[in-house]
C-alpha cells in the first residue's frame, strides 16, 4: 500500500486543480502522476449478498484520473482510457447495470442529477466492449419517470443502446445487508443480478453530510422509507458500501452543485467545473472530492472513516497515483 503520509504539496496541487476547475489548472498539472422502504414490497428474502464487482488492482495504472475540458462526453472516455481502457472494465456478454443520481425532477443545468452526457458515453463505451445488456436505473425521490425523463438521463442513455429501469414496487428484493445499522432492507433487482455495476453520482451539496457523491449514490439502490437511515447516517453510508462495491466510480463534476443540496433548484448555487473524477477506490474519490469543493475531511465526514476502517479504501487521495490531463 502507498504511504500514508504523503507530502503536503501533492495533496494540495490536487486539491487546487478542482477548486479552480477549468483549463488552466489542469493545463499545468497534465502528464504528471502521483504516489479511492415507499411501500415494503412482498418478495422473498435473499439472504447475506455482498456485492463485490471490483476489478484488480494494476500497479502500472493510475487508481485515480482527474479529467478536465468542455466535452462531457471526452471527459469519460479519456478517464476510461487512463485507468486502462474499458475492457479492463467490461467483458463481452456481460449484464452492466449504470448507476447515475437522478433522484430529482430536475434539469441538467441545475445539478442535482448526473449529467446526462457522462451516462450516455458511459453506456456508449459498454455497448462497444461487447455488453449483452446495459441498464441505467435508479430509486428516484422525486416521481420516477418525470425525474428520468427532465433530468434529460433516460433519452441520452437510450439513444445509446442502455435498457431504463424504473422503480416499480415488483422489482426490488429484500436482502440482508449485515450492516451495522443496515439489516433486511428492499434492494432494487438489477443491482442483484449485474455482471458489472458502474457508480456515476454528480458531486453536489448535502444537507446532512456536507457532500454527496459515491457513496451517498447508493441510497438509490433502496426502496423503503430510506428517511429512517438519517438517524445514523454515517454507519449507513459505510454498510451500503461494504455491501455494493462498484467496477468503477465516476464522479461528474462538469457541473458542481454547491449549495443546498441534494435537490438544488437554484442556478446561482451550480459551478460549472468542467471536471470527471474516475477511479477504482471509491472512498478516495470522495475524500477528493468533498476535500477540494467543500473543504470537508474524515474529521467533518466520519462515514469515510468508517469506510476506511473497512478495508473500502484509502481517505489519503494523494497517496495514489494519480492521471491528471486537460482536453
Amino acid at each position: 500500500m502507498a504511504p500514508q503520509n504523503a507530502p503536503a504539496g501533492r495533496r494540495e496541487a490536487l486539491i487546487q486543480l478542482l477548486r479552480l476547475g477549468g483549463l488552466s489548472a489542469a493545463a499545468a498539472a497534465a502528464g504528471f502522476w502521483y504516489n479511492r422502504r415507499s411501500q415494503r414490497p412482498e418478495e422473498p428474502l435473499v439472504a447475506g449478498l455482498q456485492r463485490n464487482f471490483t476489478v484488480p488492482r494494476d500497479p502500472n495504472l493510475p487508481e485515480l484520473a482527474i479529467i478536465q475540458g468542455e466535452d462531457p462526453r471526452q471527459l469519460v472516455r479519456r478517464a476510461i482510457q487512463e485507468l486502462g481502457g474499458i475492457q479492463r472494465f467490461i467483458s463481452r456478454g456481460d449484464v452492466v447495470v449504470i448507476k447515475p443520481n437522478v433522484a430529482w425532477d430536475r434539469t441538467p443545468q441545475q445539478a442535482a442529477n448526473t449529467n446526462p452526457e457522462v451516462v450516455a458515453e458511459m453506456v456508449r463505451l459498454c455497448r462497444q466492449a461487447g455488453a449483452k445488456n446495459v441498464i441505467v436505473t435508479d430509486v428516484t425521490i422525486n416521481e420516477p419517470r418525470r425525474s428520468f425523463a427532465r433530468s434529460g438521463i433516460a433519452q441520452a442513455a437510450q439513444a445509446e443502446g442502455a435498457q431504463i429501469i424504473l422503480p416499480e414496487d415488483r422489482r426490488f428484493r429484500e436482502v440482508d445487508l449485515r450492516g451495522d445499522v443496515l439489516t433486511t432492507w428492499p434492494v432494487l433487482e438489477p443491482f442483484l443480478t449485474a455482471d458489472k455495476i458502474i457508480n456515476l453520482p454528480v458531486a453536489k451539496h448535502h444537507s446532512l453530510t456536507g457532500a454527496s457523491l459515491g457513496m451517498k449514490n447508493w441510497y438509490g439502490i433502496l426502496g423503503g422509507q430510506r428517511h429512517r437511515l438519517h438517524q445514523r447516517i454515517y454507519e449507513s453510508l459505510a454498510d451500503l458500501a461494504n455491501f455494493m462495491r462498484p467496477t468503477l466510480t465516476l464522479i461528474d463534476a462538469y457541473r458542481v452543485l454547491l449549495r443546498n443540496g441534494p435537490s438544488g433548484g437554484n442556478l446561482e448555487d451550480v459551478a460549472l467545473k468542467k471536471t470527471l473524477i474516475a477511479g477504482t477506490d471509491p472512498v478516495a474519490l470522495d475524500a477528493y472530492a468533498a476535500k477540494a469543493y467543500w473543504d470537508l475531511d474524515p474529521q467533518t465526514l466520519p462515514y469515510l472513516k468508517l469506510a476506511s476502517d473497512r478495508g473500502l479504501g484509502t481517505v489519503n487521495f494523494e497517496s495514489l497515483r494519480v492521471a491528471q490531463s486537460s482536453l
